[in-house]
């Protein structure tokens, strides 16, 4: 808990945008609280090896990554508090941030609250995360070389997925539970006619078979006309059915877009109401990288200084 209940820099969210966000400000000599949510540190606490990140030539483990950044934080005097915010008065200033152990006010609010992978709600999921399963092609895909993997997903992200793990997989099965695709014609086109992939239709995963000290090793899964089950083997299981901001409490508040991204003002981390500023994965669904969030966490940074000065 903190000692206190106003600062001059609120920053929602603990992952690489939150935390560089607290970098810049807490240097800035702006009082800094981040409050770090259900899960600290965000998505790379459930990625195992970070390989694309800068400055780390052999790799470093996502937990490990979001914990340096947070000592760097600490270590200019940003206050980390574990509490998870359920309101925000954004009607006033100082604004009043309303979280399930305590209430703050502060001058200005960086949002840096992440955005959570739609995954299929199977048992043993969480647990094969970053053991097999994935939701990141392009976080995880290096480490499945000549592997046979399978993408679960009917739309662009899933065929962009696919086409992009053939690069390192010896096959990429996508399994759909229709005969037909979201996807857009010109990303249908370039999944059937790539030769590592195959389709596999009217088919759902039921379960994840393998542990983490093996690996995954399989899926149990369902034909959705005939209700016919089966295994299937694989080593490696991608979701791609779409990522789901975390911005709830924003609703009705701020701008967003239909899926709940939270719109920025072109070239900036600003937002609809003057004073509160978005970065990272709240307002990107596009990129959705450890770097791109890091570096938008540092526009929002530098932006709320600026508006606070002026």
């Amino acid at each position: 808990m903190s000692d206190k209940s106003h600062y001059s820099v609120l920053v929602i969210g603990s992952g690489p945008a939150g935390s560089t966000a607290a970098i810049y400000t807490s240097r800035a000599n702006l009082e800094t609280i981040v409050l770090e949510g259900r899960q600290p540190g965000g998505q790379l606490t459930i990625t195992t090896d970070v390989e694309n990140f800068p400055g780390f030539e052999k790799g470093i483990m996502g937990p490990e990554l979001v914990a340096e950044m947070k000592k760097q934080a600490e270590r200019f005097g940003a206050k980390y508090v574990w509490d998870f915010v359920t309101e925000v008065d954004t009607t006033k200033r100082p604004f009043t941030v309303t979280c399930e152990e305590n209430t703050y006010t502060c001058d200005s609010i960086i949002i840096a609250s992440g955005a959570t992978a739609r995954t299929l709600g199977l048992p043993n999921e969480n647990d094969m995360m970053g053991f097999g399963v994935s939701a990141c092609a392009t976080c995880d895909g290096f480490f499945f070389k000549e592997k046979e993997i399978v993408v679960v997903g009917g739309g662009d992200s899933a065929m962009e997925e696919a086409v992009y793990l053939t690069k390192f997989a010896a096959k990429v099965s996508i399994l759909h539970r229709r005969e037909e695709l979201r996807a857009s014609k010109i990303m249908q086109d370039r999944a059937m006619n790539n030769e590592k992939i195959e389709f596999v239709w009217n088919t759902v995963v039921e379960d994840i078979r393998g542990s983490q000290e093996e690996g995954l090793t399989g899926l149990k899964i369902k034909n959705t006309k005939t209700g016919e089950v089966s295994e299937f083997k694989t080593q490696g299981l991608f979701f791609a059915i779409g990522h789901v901001p975390n911005t709830d409490i924003f609703k009705d508040k701020l701008n967003m877009d239909e899926s709940g991204y939270i719109i920025t003002k072109p070239d900036s981390t600003k937002t609809n109401i003057d004073g509160i500023f978005a970065a990272g994965d709240v307002q990107d669904s596009v990129f959705r990288q450890a770097i791109t969030a890091a570096g938008s966490g540092c526009m929002a940074a530098i932006e709320a200084e600026r508006f606070l000065e002026s």
